[in-house]
């Protein structure tokens, strides 16, 4: 599923430049992620890396947007095509 960013963010912007979909933008008044761009870094790394460098914990699974491993795989050779 993806993550998205709860009220607690205060936007202070380390999630941003560690998402390797670029899922992660500045809202108002807290960051935001997107659900269509967010694989959970499946395929990337072993943890998603917004949650482990939120210093608020700001950063978590989105019940409204379940996937399963294999459509994150997709989602992954979706936006970075070999």
């Amino acid at each position: 599923m993806a993550f998205k960013i709860t009220e607690e963010c205060i936007a202070c912007g380390a999630c941003t430049p560690e998402c390797p979909n670029e899922a992660i933008s500045e809202g108002d008044p807290v960051y935001i992620i997107q659900p269509d761009r967010c694989n959970e870094c499946v395929g990337f790394y072993d943890t998603q890396q917004c949650a482990s460098v939120c210093p608020v914990d700001a950063c978590v699974a989105d019940p409204d947007h379940k996937e399963t491993n294999e459509e994150l795989l997709a989602k992954k050779e979706r936006l970075h095509p070999a």
